[in-house]
Protein backbone atom coordinates (compact mmCIF):
# COMPACT_ATOMS: atom_id res chain seq x y z
CA UNK A 1 0.00 0.00 0.00
CA UNK A 2 0.67 3.32 -0.63
CA UNK A 3 2.96 3.92 2.92
CA UNK A 4 4.10 7.28 2.14
CA UNK A 5 1.03 9.08 1.57
CA UNK A 6 -0.83 10.56 4.74
CA UNK A 7 -4.48 11.55 5.56
CA UNK A 8 -5.97 13.90 7.39
CA UNK A 9 -9.00 12.60 9.36
CA UNK A 10 -11.16 15.58 10.31
CA UNK A 11 -13.82 14.80 13.27
CA UNK A 12 -16.10 17.06 15.12
CA UNK A 13 -17.91 15.87 17.90
CA UNK A 14 -16.14 12.64 17.31
CA UNK A 15 -17.77 11.70 13.73
CA UNK A 16 -15.47 12.11 10.65
CA UNK A 17 -16.30 15.13 9.05
CA UNK A 18 -13.83 15.28 5.88
CA UNK A 19 -10.50 12.98 4.84
CA UNK A 20 -8.30 14.77 2.47
CA UNK A 21 -4.57 14.40 1.75
CA UNK A 22 -4.32 18.12 2.74
CA UNK A 23 -6.01 20.75 5.24
CA UNK A 24 -8.40 21.96 2.64
CA UNK A 25 -10.77 19.14 4.09
CA UNK A 26 -10.30 20.35 7.25
CA UNK A 27 -11.18 24.25 6.24
CA UNK A 28 -14.22 22.80 4.20
CA UNK A 29 -15.21 21.90 7.37
CA UNK A 30 -14.55 24.20 9.62
CA UNK A 31 -16.38 27.19 7.27
CA UNK A 32 -19.70 25.29 7.72
CA UNK A 33 -19.31 24.86 10.91
CA UNK A 34 -18.80 28.68 11.10
CA UNK A 35 -22.04 29.68 9.89
CA UNK A 36 -23.57 27.10 12.93
CA UNK A 37 -24.10 28.17 16.22
CA UNK A 38 -21.99 27.62 18.80
CA UNK A 39 -23.97 24.88 20.39
CA UNK A 40 -23.82 22.60 17.38
CA UNK A 41 -20.03 21.35 17.45
CA UNK A 42 -17.94 20.83 20.87
CA UNK A 43 -15.03 19.27 19.46
CA UNK A 44 -13.08 19.50 16.11
CA UNK A 45 -9.57 17.26 15.90
CA UNK A 46 -7.57 16.48 12.99
CA UNK A 47 -5.12 13.51 12.55
CA UNK A 48 -2.96 12.24 10.39
CA UNK A 49 -2.98 8.49 8.95
CA UNK A 50 -1.60 6.31 6.71
CA UNK A 51 -3.37 4.64 4.01
CA UNK A 52 -3.47 1.31 5.26
CA UNK A 53 -4.61 2.67 8.85
CA UNK A 54 -7.07 4.69 6.34
CA UNK A 55 -8.80 1.56 4.48
CA UNK A 56 -8.96 -0.30 8.60
CA UNK A 57 -10.84 2.44 9.84
CA UNK A 58 -12.70 2.17 6.58
CA UNK A 59 -14.09 -1.01 7.23
CA UNK A 60 -15.05 -0.68 10.78
CA UNK A 61 -17.28 2.11 10.56
CA UNK A 62 -20.96 2.65 9.61
CA UNK A 63 -23.03 5.55 7.87
CA UNK A 64 -23.46 6.76 11.46
CA UNK A 65 -19.71 7.41 12.08
CA UNK A 66 -20.06 9.86 9.97
CA UNK A 67 -20.77 13.39 10.10
CA UNK A 68 -20.62 14.93 6.30
CA UNK A 69 -22.14 18.25 5.35
CA UNK A 70 -24.02 18.86 2.39
CA UNK A 71 -27.20 18.90 0.74
CA UNK A 72 -29.90 15.73 1.32
CA UNK A 73 -28.88 15.26 -2.65
CA UNK A 74 -25.46 15.32 -1.82
CA UNK A 75 -26.00 13.43 1.18
CA UNK A 76 -27.93 10.57 -0.42
CA UNK A 77 -25.25 10.25 -3.25
CA UNK A 78 -22.36 9.75 -1.11
CA UNK A 79 -24.60 7.40 0.82
CA UNK A 80 -24.80 5.19 -2.27
CA UNK A 81 -21.28 5.31 -2.59
CA UNK A 82 -20.47 4.66 0.80
CA UNK A 83 -22.65 1.25 0.43
CA UNK A 84 -20.34 0.31 -2.40
CA UNK A 85 -17.60 -1.10 0.31
CA UNK A 86 -19.72 -1.23 2.95
CA UNK A 87 -22.71 -3.06 2.11
CA UNK A 88 -23.02 -7.44 1.65
CA UNK A 89 -21.56 -7.35 -1.94
CA UNK A 90 -17.99 -6.85 -3.17
CA UNK A 91 -16.48 -3.61 -3.73
CA UNK A 92 -17.35 -2.71 -7.41
CA UNK A 93 -16.59 -0.40 -10.40
CA UNK A 94 -19.58 1.54 -11.58
CA UNK A 95 -20.50 4.58 -13.77
CA UNK A 96 -21.93 7.59 -13.09
CA UNK A 97 -25.05 6.85 -14.81
CA UNK A 98 -25.35 3.03 -13.27
CA UNK A 99 -25.15 5.22 -9.88
CA UNK A 100 -27.10 7.95 -11.15
CA UNK A 101 -29.99 5.16 -11.94
CA UNK A 102 -29.29 3.21 -8.76
CA UNK A 103 -30.16 6.08 -6.37
CA UNK A 104 -33.33 7.07 -8.88
CA UNK A 105 -31.89 10.32 -10.37
CA UNK A 106 -30.95 8.85 -13.63
CA UNK A 107 -31.62 11.82 -16.07
CA UNK A 108 -29.44 14.14 -13.28
CA UNK A 109 -26.60 11.88 -13.75
CA UNK A 110 -24.25 15.34 -14.02
CA UNK A 111 -25.42 16.65 -10.81
CA UNK A 112 -25.25 13.51 -8.95
CA UNK A 113 -21.21 13.27 -11.03
CA UNK A 114 -21.15 17.04 -9.43
CA UNK A 115 -21.72 15.83 -6.22
CA UNK A 116 -19.12 12.80 -6.27
CA UNK A 117 -16.82 15.50 -6.86
CA UNK A 118 -17.68 17.09 -3.56
CA UNK A 119 -17.44 13.92 -1.57
CA UNK A 120 -15.88 15.13 1.46
CA UNK A 121 -14.35 11.92 2.78
CA UNK A 122 -11.84 10.40 0.36
CA UNK A 123 -11.94 6.69 0.11
CA UNK A 124 -14.31 6.07 3.19
CA UNK A 125 -17.21 7.31 0.94
CA UNK A 126 -15.43 5.66 -2.14
CA UNK A 127 -15.87 8.40 -5.12
CA UNK A 128 -13.15 7.06 -6.67
CA UNK A 129 -15.07 3.84 -7.75
CA UNK A 130 -16.99 5.95 -9.97
CA UNK A 131 -15.92 5.91 -13.76
CA UNK A 132 -16.95 7.06 -16.97
CA UNK A 133 -19.14 4.85 -18.85
CA UNK A 134 -17.26 4.16 -21.76
CA UNK A 135 -14.27 2.60 -19.18
CA UNK A 136 -16.21 0.31 -17.71
CA UNK A 137 -17.12 -0.78 -21.16
CA UNK A 138 -13.75 -1.42 -22.07
CA UNK A 139 -13.06 -3.09 -18.91
CA UNK A 140 -16.09 -4.96 -19.59
CA UNK A 141 -14.83 -5.73 -22.98
CA UNK A 142 -11.37 -6.86 -21.99
CA UNK A 143 -12.65 -9.07 -19.63
CA UNK A 144 -14.38 -11.17 -22.49
CA UNK A 145 -11.12 -10.51 -24.96
CA UNK A 146 -9.14 -11.84 -21.69
CA UNK A 147 -10.88 -14.54 -20.54
CA UNK A 148 -7.80 -15.62 -18.25
CA UNK A 149 -7.97 -12.28 -16.54
CA UNK A 150 -10.33 -11.02 -13.25
CA UNK A 151 -11.59 -8.12 -12.52
CA UNK A 152 -9.18 -7.79 -10.12
CA UNK A 153 -6.35 -7.90 -12.56
CA UNK A 154 -7.48 -5.76 -15.43
CA UNK A 155 -7.17 -2.62 -14.41
CA UNK A 156 -3.59 -3.77 -13.74
CA UNK A 157 -2.83 -5.16 -16.73
CA UNK A 158 -4.62 -2.39 -19.50
CA UNK A 159 -2.90 0.89 -18.72
CA UNK A 160 -4.78 2.61 -21.43
CA UNK A 161 -7.92 2.47 -19.84
CA UNK A 162 -9.20 5.78 -18.09
CA UNK A 163 -10.38 5.95 -14.70
CA UNK A 164 -11.59 9.62 -15.11
CA UNK A 165 -10.64 12.52 -12.67
CA UNK A 166 -9.98 12.77 -9.42
CA UNK A 167 -9.25 15.58 -7.34
CA UNK A 168 -6.30 14.13 -5.38
CA UNK A 169 -4.57 13.14 -9.13
CA UNK A 170 -5.60 9.92 -11.71
CA UNK A 171 -2.74 7.76 -10.41
CA UNK A 172 -3.64 7.90 -7.07
CA UNK A 173 -7.42 6.95 -8.36
CA UNK A 174 -5.80 3.81 -9.78
CA UNK A 175 -3.82 2.60 -7.02
CA UNK A 176 -6.76 3.28 -5.03
CA UNK A 177 -8.98 1.13 -7.20
CA UNK A 178 -6.67 -1.38 -7.00
CA UNK A 179 -6.23 -1.44 -3.44
CA UNK A 180 -10.00 -1.50 -2.79
CA UNK A 181 -10.93 -4.14 -5.52
CA UNK A 182 -7.78 -6.62 -3.88
CA UNK A 183 -9.16 -6.54 -0.71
Amino acid sequence: METDLQWIITRVDGKIASVSTGYKGAARVLAGIAELPPAQADEITCRKISTEELFALSDALAWEDLHLYGTPFQLSVWKALFDLTHGAEPPRLLSYTQLAESIGKGPGVRAVAHAVGLNPAAVIVPCHLIIPKESLERLHALEEENGLFKWKTLYMVDQTVDYGEYALGAALKRRLIQIHMNR
